[in-house]
């Protein structure tokens, strides 16, 4: 016997409420979902930075990368929300790329660097504060006959990495000194620890670094055999005439006595000095470039006691970042604590 009208519209009725109520209940159930996931990643609390962030630092035993090691550790504890992840590199000229593409929100680069580079989206670029100096520094064996940059003609001189600050200055210090960087020496590009192993080993004469002081690698090889910084006050007006951006970032500087206390001489050294700065892009957001504005501000003492070029980070000189201006974001934290 077939349904009679009201049976079938009953049935009707029945299946449409059941359907609105399952469409409820899965709306509820991806509501819940949602919010808990944000409650998450919130790490219990809405309110500000939260999720992975990248940083580039440098090659190992390096300041650099000491400094964001030591950085990292502090961010932890001021931004619970923020996971700072480090990246290796070469150094100031791969930070500048990879900052630019997004493959890291921040970076450490020398003054230099940052104004010498040509890429077509440098515009991306801001700053969040000068940091420390580098200090150029020509190492040797103690009894090298090697006692001014001229005196390499000829010799395997460690240059730096490719795309580091270190390769930058040292083609600039050469040709300062009237060598060819690619022909006057035998070029190795070498970062730090290879190029201190080379040294030892008798595979080297000579190489450069740029690093705040002191460098841990250089303390090292310092005390495993008998070495001595070369003075290269001598090119700092040269590298000021030198060919290519940011060469008016450099300085006559002085390597203090007793940086490397097994090292010789046992006095000042004379030499060039280029400031750092930390770096990021125009449309990372603006709360967590303060908030690491702040970090970088507050860790100064604690990273200091460990890396001592942090030492000389200054609230009053951070804001001083030519050739790049500040991110809105830092200038907002200047303006909050300025007295």
């Amino acid at each position: 016997m077939a349904p009679t009208l009201p049976s079938r519209l009953g049935a009707a009725t029945r299946t449409a409420a059941r359907s609105r109520l399952w469409r409820t209940v899965l709306v509820m159930a991806l509501l819940l979902a949602g919010l808990g996931g944000w409650w998450l990643s919130a790490g219990g609390s809405p309110r500000g930075p939260r999720g992975e962030v990248r940083f580039a630092t440098g090659v190992p035993s390096g300041v650099y990368d000491r400094y964001g090691q030591m950085l990292q550790e502090h961010v932890t504890r001021a931004m619970p929300g923020v996971r700072l992840a480090l990246d290796g590199t070469a150094g100031s000229v791969e930070n500048l790329e990879r900052v630019i593409s997004g493959k890291d929100d921040f970076a450490i680069a020398t003054a230099d660097a940052v104004a010498d580079y040509q890429g077509p989206e440098k515009g991306k670029l801001r700053a969040i504060a000068r940091l420390y100096d580098d200090y150029l520094q020509l190492i040797v064996p103690a009894d090298s006959t090697v006692h001014r940059t001229a005196d390499l003609k000829g010799k395997r001189v460690g240059v730096g990495l490719r795309q580091s600050g270190v390769n930058l200055v040292t083609k600039r210090l050469l040709a300062a000194a009237g060598l060819d960087p690619d022909h006057d020496i035998t070029p190795a590009p070498t970062g730090i620890v290879e190029a201190a192993q080379k040294l030892r080993d008798g595979e080297l004469d000579a190489f450069f670094w740029s690093g705040g002081l002191p460098t841990s690698a250089l303390t090292d090889l310092s005390a495993r055999m008998a070495i001595r910084v070369v003075p290269l006050s001598d090119l700092a007006e040269a590298l000021h005439r030198a060919e290519g951006g940011g060469t008016d970032a450099y300085r006559a500087a002085t390597m203090p006595k007793g940086t490397y206390p097994d090292a010789q001489p046992s006095d000042a050294v004379a030499t060039v000095a280029v400031p750092n700065l930390l770096i990021t892009r125009a449309d990372v957001a603006d709360d967590l470039v303060e908030g690491m504005t702040k970090a970088v501000i507050d860790s100064r003492d604690q990273i200091g006691s460990k890396v001592h070029a942090a030492q000389l980070v200054d609230l009053r000189t951070a804001v001083y970042t030519d050739p790049l201006p500040l991110h809105t974001g830092a200038s907002r934290y200047y303006r909050s604590v300025k007295p």
